[in-house]
């Protein structure tokens, strides 16, 4: 890929947003305070690893809504090769599956609830990576919760949907969630100052202890005392056993592009499936607001899904090696499946809207980095006294007892979250990511053939208006895609609407490298923002 002058000048959707252009150092975030956080650390001597945590650890005071210290992340990280951190965590050994198979219908509550893998992915990358003393990484984050800052618009709209959904809640174990996060019976509404002395006084405790205060320590005795009060299930043996796992990131080849993702128990894999399926095409031979092109997207995205949903898991529970669906065989047989009209019964993946994306590059270091709740503020259980908000990502096991991604003690549930990562001829060309549930794998495919087949520079590649799959033949398109598109995928078999909500097409950034120039793009979709120096 060769972005030149026209490229990088080249905006004809409305976001009135531009690439932001660096020679040194760049970041990207859905939050604006969040990315100062990060150039905080890089002025003051760190590097993308530091400005990257700062900004997932800023990110669980200032969105609330997609992240928090008690939720899951994970990373790919390029130091001159491709690294991949898998933070997810376990289900608890206290908790069987016929008690999680009745109690995990809500989507709320214990048994909805893994360990938190969140802190000892952060600790892992410095330990790693890190240059910056452990604790300065925290400063912002303890500043903002402490100080209060602004609630950002789409931050405010998501707390503001989530009244309805949490406020309703009696039992004694959410009643310190609500007095945190609804604390006059309300979400805070946009420009309205909220803080958190208990997320300040908890990140203070994780900063000073190397993140052993989660696991080993006082906080990991708070949440088990909770968990056993209340009729939860995580105990301390849980929190001290988790440990996050450095994993090989998986790829493929796409046009002039190789596409790395996590492998399972994450979706990533599901990019490349669709990517594979659409390496038969010739998406370049026809126009962007094409019919033809969103038909052959949408039919290699449900093929991906139904793939997942019917084999992906904890890889220890896969009764499939994974690499059997990225087989040059296995493409070539689905891609049969590929006519001119919908292919029907094909379902989706786990849907969720708890998630934030965030990238920082350097002239050594590039981070994609995903940090989630699962779904909102998560499981809707908050642990008096620390302002950690549990997530829910339990909700991702499958009821049927006989699925690879059934519920079982000590396994980890399918995961939605997948940071992404471009190479060209073996160099690093960037980072990607589009939060958002079962949006994430299609955001992926969209922003990638953006790039490869339509050359878009990021920022164009992020506003151009999206499609989303939903289940069997079902697309939702977004406000911007010509009428004649919808008119036209209908009559090919496609149930098709359009839905003006931004908040159903996912939130990403890009930062790419070319010629030793950051390019960096933030979501339109999103409050977020790009920086580069």
């Amino acid at each position: 890929m060769n972005l030149d002058h026209d490229q990088l000048s080249y905006y004809p959707y409305p976001s009135q947003r531009r690439v932001m252009l660096g020679n040194r150092c760049a970041v990207a975030t859905s939050q604006p305070l969040a990315s100062l956080a990060g150039i905080e650390m890089l002025s003051a001597g760190g590097n993308a690893i530091d400005a990257a945590l700062a900004m997932a650890i800023t990110l669980t005071v200032v969105e609330p809504t997609s992240n928090g210290i008690g939720g899951d992340a994970c990373a790919l990280v390029w130091d001159g090769q491709i690294h991949g951190l898998n933070g997810s965590g376990k289900s608890p050994q206290g908790l069987k599956a016929d008690v999680f198979n009745q109690q995990r219908q809500s989507r709320l509550g214990w048994a909805t609830v893994t360990v938190p893998g969140a802190v000892s992915t952060w600790r892992e990358l410095w330990n790693k990576w890190g240059k910056l003393p452990f604790a300065q990484l925290f400063a912002p984050a303890i500043r903002y919760a402490e100080e209060g800052f602004p609630v950002s618009p789409v931050t405010a709209l998501a707390w503001q949907q989530a009244e309805s959904y949490y406020l309703h809640l009696d039992a004694p174990e959410y009643q310190a969630f609500k007095e945190v996060f609804f604390p006059n019976q309300r979400a805070p509404k946009v420009g309205e100052i909220w803080r958190s002395p208990l997320h300040a006084k908890t990140l203070r405790a994780i900063a000073q202890s190397g993140g052993e205060a989660f696991y080993q320590g006082e906080l990991a005795e708070k949440i088990a005392n909770f968990a056993a009060d209340t009729g939860g299930f995580l105990s301390r043996e849980d929190l001290k056993h988790h440990q996050a796992e450095w994993v090989n990131p998986i790829s493929t080849t796409y046009r002039d592009f190789r596409v790395w993702e996590l492998p399972p128990n994450f979706q990533g894999i599901a990019t490349l499936i669709a990517l594979n399926l659409l390496e038969g095409f010739d998406l370049k031979s026809v126009p962007y607001d094409s019919e033809q092109r969103y038909h052959w997207q949408i039919e290699a995205m449900k093929l991906a899904f139904a793939d997942i949903n019917r084999y992906l898991a904890d890889p220890s529970w896969m009764n499939l090696d994974y690499k059997t669906l990225l087989s040059a065989e296995n493409t070539t047989q689905r891609r049969q499946l590929i006519s001119e009209q919908a292919i029907t019964e094909i379902e989706p993946s786990f849907a969720d809207h708890g998630t934030v994306y965030l990238t920082a590059a350097d002239g050594e270091l590039m981070v994609s980095l995903i940090q989630s709740n699962y779904e909102g503020f998560g499981s809707g259980i908050l642990v008096p006294e620390t302002g950690i908000a549990l997530h829910n990502r339990g909700s991702c096991f499958r009821l049927e007892a006989e699925h690879p991604n059934a519920f079982a003690t000590g396994k980890r549930p399918f995961h939605t979250i997948m940071p992404g990562f471009l190479t060209q001829e073996d160099q690093p060309l960037g980072t990607f990511g589009v939060m958002g549930g079962q949006m994430q794998p299609q955001g992926h495919l969209q922003v990638v053939s953006n790039l490869a087949d339509y050359n878009m520079n990021p920022q164009t590649a992020l506003d151009a208006p999206r499609w989303r799959y939903l289940a069997d033949q079902r697309v939702v398109l977004e406000t911007g895609i010509p009428s004649e598109v919808m008119i036209a995928l209908s009559q090919r078999g496609h149930e098709v609407r359009v839905n003006p909500s931004k908040g159903m097409f996912g939130k990403g950034q890009i930062i790419l490298k070319q010629n030793g120039v950051f390019v960096a793009a933030s979501e339109p979709r999103a409050d977020g923002m790009a920086l580069a120096m």
